[in-house]
């Protein structure tokens, strides 16, 4: 019997027969259900036989759906190796990290401290820095674009990457400086919970909601004044009056410019800034070696914090995920 199965269609087994729930498979693999409905049996008849039983009561492997999970699981797995072997290979003959943030974290000192670690560590190695949009929280991790990234957390699909982070600070409140509220020194959250708040893109996800300080509300939704998509459309934001923001300490003067002042605020939790992977990259020798850097600097002596969207971080006190 001949086949022509790809490795796409055996993880796609392999996940229903872990959740035997092709919704909840769907979800994992993030493919639609009837897409994954439809690649299934596109392989059962490839190999010629039912693997699954589909009924009201749920979903079961067939006698020939357990005979091939075994080889399929093992097939996986070393194409997986083969995977990482490969993205070794490309990184040695590349010698280049791709380092990705949403705006740059060298204020202050850290990244020159970082580079110089790590390039001392690594002098094959180079390193390409790539800002992105405040679209994307995880600044081209997600498409595969950096290698490792600056970030401010909490990320998307947390469970598809691993972190170091590298430093907290507490988060303050930017007001038009004729706001009524300005007249104050500091500042109960509850005092602002009812003004409109300027808003990360709804592409942040969670980080949106880390900024509008969603968990602090007891439920209550938000008033979204704008959105913004940088510092300067924040501070124009700010000064026509469009909301307020909450801010890093360490990101105040990117927005106190004119117009703008900061205030603290009492009962919000600090802000975390990360060096963040992929999960599956957490191997590779530049990316542990430039997480390694980023561990060893603060031990140094905290710098001034770097600036970001929304935040920027101040006196670290490392919080990891798995290590690469």
């Amino acid at each position: 019997m001949g086949m022509d199965v790809h490795g796409r269609d055996l993880r796609y087994f392999v996940t229903v027969a872990d959740e035997l729930h092709f919704t909840r498979a769907a979800e994992r693999l993030y493919v639609s259900q009837p897409a994954l409905s439809k690649q299934i049996r596109s392989l059962e008849r490839q190999v010629g036989t039912p693997l699954f039983l589909r009924d009201r009561r749920g979903v079961a492997l067939t006698s020939a759906g357990e005979a091939l999970l075994p080889h399929a699981r093992r097939a996986l797995a070393a194409w997986d190796d083969a995977e990482e072997a490969l993205r070794r290979a490309e990184a040695a003959r590349r010698g280049t990290l791709r380092v990705g943030m949403s705006t740059s974290p060298g204020r202050g000192g850290l990244l020159p401290a970082v580079r110089s670690r790590f390039t001392a560590a690594h002098p094959e190695a180079s390193l390409r820095l790539r800002q992105y949009s405040w679209d994307d929280p995880t600044a081209g991790l997600a498409d595969g674009t950096s290698d490792v990234a600056f970030v401010w957390l909490p990320l998307p699909l947390p469970e598809r990457y691993g972190w170091t982070v590298v430093a907290e600070e507490p988060r303050l409140v930017a007001l038009p400086e004729t706001h009524p509220l300005a007249a104050r020194d500091a500042l109960d959250f509850a005092d602002l919970a009812d003004e409109p708040f300027l808003a990360l893109p709804a592409s942040a996800g969670p980080l949106r909601d880390h900024w509008l300080a969603v968990d602090a509300r007891a439920g209550r939704p938000p008033r979204v004044g704008a959105e913004v998509a940088g510092t300067e459309e924040t501070y124009e934001a700010l000064v026509a009056g469009l909301g307020v923001v909450l801010v890093a300490v360490g990101n105040a003067p990117l927005i106190t410019l004119g117009g703008v002042v900061t205030r603290p605020v009492r009962d919000l939790a600090p802000t975390r800034y990360a060096l963040a992977w992929r999960t599956e990259d957490r191997h590779h020798p530049l990316i542990a070696g430039y997480a390694e850097a980023c561990r060893r600097v603060p031990g140094e002596g905290p710098p001034p914090p770097p600036a970001s969207p929304s935040c920027a971080a101040g006196a670290p006190r490392p919080r990891e995920a798995p290590r690469p």
